[in-house]
């Protein structure tokens, strides 16, 4: 509720006077204040000038404040009619027809339903998304609190020896309107899971003084011990106040309600002990029906309760374990799924299951997030680990292990297995203007080479640092193959874009074939300095505008041995130098420097030769224009078999044909 510092004057003097005139009839209730002299003033005027107290207070609120103005305005109708009830039985007491209710009556049971109305506006302003077990809460507790009252209000009517015509039976209503009320604040509590507020509080104790009040006096009216002017008879004044003061108590800032807490499940398991304990105390004593039925339908709202409670922490669990088991940031598995994984791998069929582990660690990645800062870097590793996801979907598992460290785990131990192990290598390297993230991993065969998890970690970890250490030692004839491309990038400043295509191309190539990680390596450097030694060919040869006669042809014929001894210098790329030297020669013999043929040739020679051939077709010359992708592909299977390898043509072709992912790469700030 939204109001000053203080509260209207006019609500602060009535609030005051009702509450000094509740004491004076409690004590006249209690002590006898007044005596006798004032029973009648007590009884009528006092008695119904603080009922009439609560109903103007709560109508103050709806005129005064606009938030859950029409609740109040209906609990204030509800009481404005209950004190016209009042009245009229002080000024007319005869008029009551003892067979049956009057207007007296009526009045006083239109508190009800403006009561549930104004409950349940209140319910939809304050208690909006409410969860399925809060408002199964509410109707165990509110069905409970009606059993209980069921037993308390109804037994002694249905015990009682009174004649049907007499007022216990015309009371009947009483009782009824009581138990819902009773219910239905009782579930509202409920829903707020047991944290109702002050405001809720205090008119759950309004209403509650008010059953009370009818309980206790259908009770002794039942026996005959009734006597007018007791404390009784206070209750039901006191209970208008609470509702008339809770309508300018402020709940603060509200909370919402907290299905976990201890109290939302410790409040309505009582409840539903309390609902055991009626049945069992029925089959001990004879209740009347509809305290047992209610008690029934509280144990069936408990155990729908108990079966929702138990989906959602079944969910909670799953959801706990899948999250206990997955990478935060790339949504692969963790270390704890990759060593469970090992564990099932071991146990099936006495771990005959064959399967390869490979770890997998990135290199440069440190300088990656030097360069571009961790939140670059974090895009990166999810980038990676999408790329390694897709590579082994259906034939394997991918891991991060935390860090720039990756983990596979794919099916068999074959050549298939291989060629998916350079396709995750592949996957794991990303290189763009100013960084280049490659990778180092080791593998192991499983159980052929370790026969338990631990094992079989230990090994692959000692082979991936075995390969890192070889990769460092290989750093400078890497710089020196940089170096080298600068060279030629200095000479002729559009071959460094022609022999980068080259080289990715004859990297997938490679894949297809099924070459092994080091073959790949030299052939990618081998594509990328496959025209180095054109650096000792005068440019008048290089950039002669007609056709080239003998002499000049023999000059540049010698450019693959001039690369190849360009090469050797670094003992590093020797392997290297010799693909390079045979990268021109032809499938059918007629190429150069040596003549070979076939399978004379080396294999990564024969990938460089007919992938340089396809980025010369596919790329703009100023001397010509690029061929189409159709055509192209159709020049290389013209010449398959005369200048380039079928089988090479075949991976080419097929890697070509093959939709691929436009590549990504971070932008620089």
């Amino acid at each position: 509720m939204t109001r000053g510092p203080r509260l209207p004057l006019a609500v602060r003097a009535l609030r005051a006077a009702g509450a000094v005139a509740l004491l004076a009839l409690v004590a006249h209730s209690v002590l006898g204040l007044g005596g006798e002299r004032l029973e009648e003033v007590f009884s009528a005027w006092v008695y119904n000038g603080v009922i009439l107290a609560g109903a103007f207070l709560c109508v103050l609120r709806a005129i005064l404040v606009r938030a859950e103005r029409r609740a109040w305005a209906c609990l204030g109708a509800g009481l404005l009619a209950w004190s016209a009830g009042e009245i009229h039985w002080t000024l007319s007491p005869d008029s009551a027809d003892a067979s049956g209710p009057g207007l007296s009556d009526a009045l006083w049971l239109a508190f009800y339903p403006a009561s549930y109305a104004a409950i349940v506006l209140m319910v939809r302003s304050r208690l909006r998304g409410a969860s399925a077990q809060l408002w199964l809460d509410g109707l165990v507790a509110a069905l409970a609190a009606a059993c209980v009252a069921a037993v308390f209000l109804f037994e002694p009517i249905l015990g009682s020896d009174a004649e049907p015509g007499s007022l216990i039976l015309s009371d009947v209503a009483y009782p009824v309107g009581d138990l819902l009320l009773l219910a239905v604040v009782t579930g509202v509590f409920g829903l707020t899971g047991w944290r109702p507020g002050r405001s809720w509080t205090i008119i759950g104790l309004g209403f509650a003084a008010t059953s009370a009040a009818d309980g206790a006096f259908l009770y002794q009216a039942a026996l005959g011990d009734y006597v007018d002017g007791s404390l009784i008879d206070a209750l039901w004044p006191a209970s208008t106040m609470l509702l008339g003061g809770a309508a300018w108590v402020s709940d603060g800032e509200r909370t919402t309600a907290d299905a976990s807490a201890v109290r939302v499940l410790i409040v309505p398991a009582v409840c539903t002990l309390t609902a055991l304990g009626v049945l069992v105390f029925g089959n001990l004593q004879a209740l009347n029906e509809l305290a047992v039925g209610l008690a029934t339908a509280a144990l069936l709202a408990a155990i729908l309760r108990m079966v929702l409670t138990f989906r959602d922490n079944a969910r909670l669990a799953a959801e706990s374990s899948r999250e206990a088991l997955t990478d935060a940031l790339t949504g692969l598995g963790n270390r704890r799924r990759l060593m469970r994984d090992l564990e099932h791998g071991f146990d099936d069929a006495g771990g005959g299951v064959e399967r390869t582990i490979a770890l997998f660690d990135l290199d440069g990645f440190k300088n990656y997030n030097d360069v571009f800062g961790h939140p670059a870097g974090d895009a990166l590793l999810v980038r990676l680990a999408r790329a390694l996801e897709r590579v082994v979907a259906g034939r394997g598992e991918a891991y991060r292990l935390g860090g720039d460290e990756f983990c596979v785990l794919l099916d068999g131990v074959d050549e298939a297995a291989e060629r998916l192990l350079a396709e995750c290598v592949v996957a794991l390297t990303d290189r763009g203007h100013g960084f280049d993230v490659g990778c180092s991993h080791g593998a192991a065969k499983l159980p052929q080479e370790a026969a338990e998890r631990t094992g079989a970690l230990k090994l692959a970890d000692q082979r991936l640092y075995s390969e890192k250490f070889e990769r460092r030692r290989d750093a400078i004839s890497e710089q020196t193959c940089d170096a080298l491309l600068q060279v030629l990038h200095e000479r002729e400043p559009d071959l460094r874009d022609h022999v980068g295509d080259v080289a990715e191309l004859a990297l997938r190539v490679g894949i297809r074939l099924g070459l092994k990680t080091e073959e790949l390596d030299d052939v990618r450097r081998a594509a990328e300095l496959h025209d180095v030694g054109k650096s000792a060919v005068p440019d008048a040869i290089l950039a002669k505008p007609g056709p080239l006669d003998e002499r000049e042809w023999e000059f540049v014929r010698q450019h693959t041995l001039v690369g190849e001894r360009i090469l050797r210098a670094a003992p590093a790329l020797a392997s290297v130098a010799k693909l390079v030297r045979s990268s021109h020669e032809r499938f059918d013999g007629t190429g150069y420097p040596d003549r070979l043929a076939g399978q004379a040739i080396p294999l990564g020679s024969r990938i460089v030769s007919a992938c340089d051939a396809w980025d010369a077709m596919t790329t703009t010359r100023p001397y010509r224009r690029a061929m189409t992708r159709t055509a192209a592909l159709a020049e290389m299977r013209r010449c398959s078999g005369s200048q380039f390898d079928p089988t090479v043509v075949r991976a080419l072709c097929a890697e070509v044909e093959t939709p691929r992912p436009r590549a990504q790469h971070a932008a620089v700030a």
